[in-house]
């Protein structure tokens, strides 16, 4: 190789470095990176105030309830649960028990399944399935039984589960319906603002004791009241 080649050689070699080396200073130069001064994204969330929260579900009466239920629709609602349960008698289980006739009966005892402790240590603080402690169940079950292996999110409608729980018990359970409950029934309404007859002006004892003189009546001389010491006037609605 002459010396003019291998100089030609070395020359487009660091004219190629050279090129590099400028491109990558001026790419560096436009696209340099900057440092944001709160990295991530920023996500509105609502603020606490205090001012609210949900409100506290009223006690169900199912001595009220049950009785006029509509057993229809509970079946409907009770579909959401054929894929684990049966309720037919003598049904088979299946990813959960069969549940004919479950009122009544002690939790985590029907025969054949394989029940969680959660389920067991139920069944011997509750005793048995009762109308509040099923219905309490199946508002949420992973809250009320924790460790059960129900996954089911729950009913959260009260109607939904008076529905289910009255279909339930007509599909063989034995447990009665409990009494209307007498606390359940409305309190007297108060008197609407002036509707209360004021004592005074019917002439009865006033909150001091005295009694309020009655109003002289129209239909005398001009000017005169009632002469002294005489007795009261017969009501204005009666005067002539």
């Amino acid at each position: 190789m002459s010396d003019l080649t291998f100089n030609k050689v070395v020359g487009a070699v660091l004219a190629t470095g050279l090129a590099i080396v400028g491109l990558r200073e001026i790419s560096s130069g436009i696209f340099a990176p900057h440092p944001v001064e709160k990295p991530g994204y920023a996500i509105e969330v609502a603020e606490d105030t205090g001012g609210g929260g949900a409100v506290a579900e009223a006690p169900i009466d199912w001595g009220t309830v049950l009785p006029v239920a509509d057993i229809k629709a509970g079946e409907a609602v009770f579909a959401k649960c054929k894929s684990c349960h049966t309720i037919d008698a003598g049904g088979a289980n299946g990813t959960g028990p069969n549940l004919h006739g479950t009122l009544g009966k002690k939790p985590g005892t029907h025969p054949g399944f394989a029940y969680s402790s959660g389920m067991i240590e139920e069944g011997n603080r509750a005793k048995i399935w009762t109308y509040e402690e099923i219905s309490e169940f199946l508002k949420a079950p992973q809250k009320h039984v924790p460790g059960t292996k129900m996954t089911f999110v729950g009913l959260k409608k009260p109607e939904d589960r008076i529905a289910v729980i009255a279909y339930l018990h007509s599909q063989g359970s034995t447990l009665p319906f409990p009494a209307p409950n007498p606390a359940a029934a409305a309190a007297p309404a108060a008197p609407a603002d002036g509707a209360a007859a004021p004592a005074a002006e019917a002439g009865a004892p006033t909150a001091t004791g005295s009694t309020a003189a009655p109003a002289p009546v129209s239909g005398g001389p001009a000017g005169q009241g009632p002469a002294a010491g005489a007795a009261p006037a017969a009501p204005a609605a009666k005067a002539h």
